[in-house]
């Protein structure tokens, strides 16, 4: 820990980065009952802490090879702006190979700081993997993104002017955790300086890489991790940070996509600055962890980590706010098909707003409508709804942590297919490339019929996709999904699909 503190402490990285802001969050203070205070990291140059680690790791590495002419580094965003940006400070060449599914605006904001961008495959693994031949044909040393110790000690300047910006008191801290690198730096000086405040570590629910890590004593590996927190989306921490934030970090919470969008309009509603979902990730934990623990006028920091957000994902993130605050709540309903049914089911929801309402024809004896509702008093409203609607001989099932309910069936214009046989569902993620599509086509066992597709653009790496099929040959459907090599989940008995499809 000694060793960690006096890099942290001399380590250089206000030759780009600044010392951010620690705002008071208005609004969030009031609606959880505690003093809420964010730490800007979104107002670095490059809209994100990264630049602190790569220039202090990239420094640090000039001073030991004076005759340095490059670096290289693998990146989908954030890390590869930070690299990019340090390297032109200090007047090296730096080559940032990106996934091809990278938005545009991140590859044109690398290429503005000098960067030399290569598009290579469709992960952060596929573009690691060509990182590594490039290190190794120009000698150019490898920038990781977090498991490094200078790296971690840049990050790590983020808790000293924490200690300075707010020396009395201060309860717990809120951080983002992919591989660890801003989280460790932080603690290891947190821990150091104020050992009395509880040090927090914040992961998606879908990419809890350091949280299982944790629980297990060892690094583990995920066979898959969500990409809506792409900045997070880390499926083994780093061997240094592991080893560090066991030692410093007192916990690490998840939350959901939901969570994390309604997180990124509470910011929003306290400063006008739209984060990127990671950027958010803190703030979300902070709500959560503050709900759970009851806490009432406790002071609470959460690192807003970055804002490189494309503006086409807002759609995606103004859907899920609402259920991620509690205010809607999604219900598919069965009513009676006959004359007054729909007037009677209007006068139990009573004098609610209705955000949504579809309608298709099921059969002569019944309907099944799905409806999207405002609500004020969360789930114990969305609770006592249910009950009312049930003891109107409803039937009535909670769609709300629904993912085919949200992210396609609430979309989709269609109804069941009685005289349809051997169908399978399954919900897919393409990387959003041209020829994703015809390489699952042309994949498909040529006597399947695809009997449902429904597809929408996110703003986000991969697309969403959901798929029926007819296939009566397991086997063969098992070897096509193997060979395909994209992410799936059947759906077969999802309840939305049953009632809707």
């Amino acid at each position: 820990m000694n060793q960690y503190i006096k890099k942290i402490l001399t380590a250089r990285v206000y030759d780009v980065s600044h010392e951010t802001p620690l705002d008071r969050a208005a609004t969030l203070s009031v609606r959880t009952g505690n003093e809420v205070y964010l730490k800007r990291e979104d107002l670095q140059p490059v809209f994100s802490f990264k630049c602190r680690g790569a220039y202090n790791r990239i420094f640090n590495l000039v001073q030991a090879q004076p005759d340095l002419a490059g670096v290289v580094c693998a990146s989908a965003g954030n890390h590869a702006q930070g690299v990019a940006l340090a390297a032109r400070e200090l007047k090296l060449h730096s080559v940032i190979v990106m996934p091809q599914t990278t938005p545009r605006i991140k590859v044109d904001a690398v290429v503005a700081l000098g960067g030399e961008a290569i598009l290579h495959g469709d992960s952060y693994d596929d573009a690691f993997a060509h990182a590594c031949e490039i290190e190794s044909e120009t000698g150019y040393p490898f920038i990781h993104p977090f498991d490094d110790p200078d790296t971690i000690a840049g990050q790590g300047t983020v808790g000293v002017e924490l200690c300075r910006q707010m020396p009395a008191e201060m309860d717990v801290v809120f951080m983002p955790v992919g591989g660890g690198g801003l989280a460790a730096g932080v603690s290891v000086l947190m821990k150091y300086l104020r050992p009395e405040v509880r040090m927090i570590g914040v992961e998606p629910v879908d990419a809890a890489s350091m949280q299982q890590s944790l629980a297990a004593g060892e690094r583990v590996t995920l066979p898959h991790v969500g990409i809506f927190a792409d900045g997070v989306a880390v499926k083994c921490p780093g061997k240094e940070t592991f080893r560090v934030c066991r030692e410093t970090l007192d916990e690490v919470i998840t939350v959901t996509v939901d969570e994390m969008c309604a997180a990124i309009k509470d910011v929003f509603d306290d400063t006008r600055t739209l984060m990127e979902p990671a950027g958010a990730l803190s703030v979300a934990g902070l709500k959560k962890y503050a709900q759970r623990e009851a806490l009432q006028n406790a002071h609470l920091v959460a690192v807003t980590s970055g804002a490189n957000i494309n503006f086409d994902r807002l759609r995606h993130v103004s859907e899920r706010a609402e259920v991620g605050e509690q205010r809607e709540a999604l219900l598919a309903v069965t009513i009676p098909e006959r004359p007054g049914s729909f007037r009677h089911f209007c006068e139990a929801l009573g004098p609610r707003n209705v955000t949504e309402f579809n309608y298709r024809y099921a059969d002569p004896g019944r309907a099944n409508v799905f409806v999207g509702v405002q609500l004020t008093d969360g789930q114990p409203e969305r609770e006592g709804l249910i009950n009312t609607l049930e003891q109107a001989d409803f039937v009535v099932r909670d769609l709300t942590d629904n993912e085919v309910a949200k992210l396609h069936v609430r979309h989709m214009v269609g109804g069941r297919a009685p005289d349809v046989q051997n169908e399978r569902l399954f919900r897919f993620e393409f990387p959003e490339r041209p020829g994703a599509l015809a390489t699952f086509l042309n994949s498909m066992g040529r006597d399947w019929n695809i009997t449902l597709f429904h597809y929408r653009n996110h703003g986000a790496a991969f697309g969403r996709v959901l798929v029926g099929m007819q296939v009566a040959d397991a086997e063969g459907l098992q070897i096509f999904l193997d060979k395909l090599g994209y992410s799936y989940w059947s759906e077969d008995d999802n309840l939305a699909y049953q009632a809707f499809l």
